[in-house]
């Protein structure tokens, strides 16, 4: 059933605790019986779902995998989505395939500036947003002025739904305001072990501070939070194990269900009998030993059947899909059957590419994945002139998968490759290195972003004829206008009325 799925992902700043909370709800979950924890046995043990070597080697999540669990009746689909700064363009195509989102917040620090942008993609659509205010365990900033900001910033009513007694060298536990029960540390490590206090003795400065936090904020009103202006807040400690359980719950209650997608004509329902899904990411070589490329696939409606046939809007003849994957991590399984809100691995050679729709009469386009102007621009120079071919396949490859964005100049040999963040720079060469063996090194490239072009034909004619040396094409053959500065776009801009510079391209 469509209405017991859950589909959301979980956005902070790096270093705010996501990766553990992660693992917990994974654990929890009952998806794993091992929680890597992230700094066990000198970095031997990582998280679980940090797959690739560059994420190993830094601790970060860079690629966004996929992990499904069940609990009491109820399908999650967690999205991991990469939480480290440079990776907006993956994240932000993560957050459109998901129906809700947990944002984790570091009690001392507040919100950051990565947490911010992502919570600007969520305000894009709408995404209902729940908030964990991670390590109380440790000395952090006072929980009102935590929550203030919240409101302030990010321009949401908030609502508290529990409360920590004291932080850091003071805790003593999380009240939750539902039940009136203290969720208390235990052992030498002072973790939550399982011990509810149901008559709490509450020292009294906090527990008037509960009361105070109480009455000042609104109540929680779930027609609100689902519209996309109100966050309920919980406070807890991942790696202490406080505030999991809630999280779960939270997202089990009050989540939604799988949510309509928006399509060139209109919203398709989830509700819907025929099967449709669009292709939000493809992942390359996710298992080294078979160089495989998996299209990870959202299911928006009908029931999905393996073996089914369905026809991507890109190519117009219809592929059978006959060995979809479902995830937990580096663990898979064919799935027989998928419902709205499931996300599917489709295994293929390039066939499918990120923002393709599919369908079962080729009749929906999904719309709202967007290519984004590169603010890093590189030539590509290869140390062995003879591999041409190869890093033209690698390059491909990369850029279907959204690592990377290729421009291939009408004038001059040297290939440009473009990224919105210079962490995408590092993984292209150690993926170029690893999985095509093809060295090669990234020289400066004399460009500083780069515009998609469109408009009146005679005025593009005329457009190119002159600034042949500043054009491209894209991997889809549009053209592209490099541009050494911001101020070069904006007189072109003028000087071109009947043209459009776009700084995004729907894919």
């Amino acid at each position: 059933m469509a209405s017991e799925r859950r589909t959301f992902a979980i956005i902070s700043h790096p270093d705010a605790g996501k990766t553990t909370l992660t693992e917990k709800l994974l654990l929890t979950g009952g998806a794993i019986h091992l929680a890597g924890e992230v700094k066990a046995r000198g970095q031997a043990r990582r998280a679980r779902s940090d797959w690739m070597k560059i994420e190993q080697q830094r601790g970060i999540s860079v690629t966004s995998s996929v992990m499904t669990f069940e609990r009491d009746g109820i399908t999650f689909n967690l999205l991991d989505t990469p939480g480290h700064e440079d990776f907006s363009e993956d994240t932000y195509r993560t957050l459109t395939a998901v129906d809700s989102a947990i944002m984790v917040i570091d009690a001392a620090k507040g919100i950051e500036p990565q947490t911010r942008k992502l919570f600007e993609v969520c305000r894009l659509r709408s995404v209902p947003i729940i908030t964990f205010v991670n390590k109380v365990d440790r000395e952090g900033r006072d929980p009102f002025e935590l929550l203030d900001e919240v409101a302030d910033m990010l321009a949401l009513d908030v609502s508290p739904m529990s409360w920590p007694i004291g932080m850091g060298g003071q805790f003593e536990g999380i009240l939750d305001y539902a039940t009136g029960h203290v969720a208390r540390p235990e052992g030498g490590s002072r973790e939550f072990l399982g011990k509810i206090d149901e008559d709490p003795a509450i020292p009294d400065d906090f527990a008037e501070q509960a009361e105070l936090a109480r009455e000042a904020y609104p109540d929680f009103d779930i027609d609100a939070y689902r519209g996309g202006d109100l966050t309920p807040v919980f406070f807890g400690s991942a790696l202490k194990n406080f505030g999991v359980v809630q999280m779960i719950e939270a997202i089990a209650n009050y989540a939604p269900p799988p949510r309509p997608q928006p399509t060139d004509d209109g919203e398709v329902q989830p509700g819907r009998d025929e099967v449709s899904g669009f292709i939000f990411k493809v992942q390359a070589n996710m298992d080294p030993q078979h160089r495989d490329r998996i299209a990870f696939m959202r299911l928006v409606s009908g029931t999905f059947k393996r073996g089914m046939k369905l026809t991507p809007s890109g190519l117009g003849k219809p592929i059978a899909v006959h060995s979809p994957i479902l995830f937990f991590a580096q663990d898979r399984e064919i799935a027989d059957t998928a419902e709205p809100g499931d996300i599917i691995g489709i295994p293929n050679h390039g066939t499918l590419r990120v923002g393709d729709s599919l369908s079962e009469k080729n009749d929906i386009r999904f719309t709202g994945l967007p290519n984004f102007a590169p603010e890093i621009l590189r030539r590509v120079v290869l140390r062995d002139p003879t591999k041409t071919k190869q890093l033209r396949k690698a390059l491909d490859d990369l850029s279907e998968e959204g690592v990377i964005q290729v421009f291939y100049p009408e004038i001059g040999a040297q290939w440009i490759i473009g990224v919105v963040g210079q962490l995408q720079l590092e993984v292209l060469i150690s993926r170029l290195s690893a999985e095509y063996k093809v060295e090669a090194v990234l020289e400066a490239a004399p460009f500083a972003t780069a515009r998609w072009i469109k408009g009146d034909a005679a005025a593009m004619t005329e457009f190119e004829s002159f600034n042949r040396p500043n054009l491209a094409k894209d991997r889809d053959g549009d053209l592209v206008f490099l541009a050494k500065s911001p101020w070069d776009v904006n007189y072109q801009q003028e000087k071109n009325p009947k043209l459009t510079f776009g700084a995004t391209k729907e894919r």
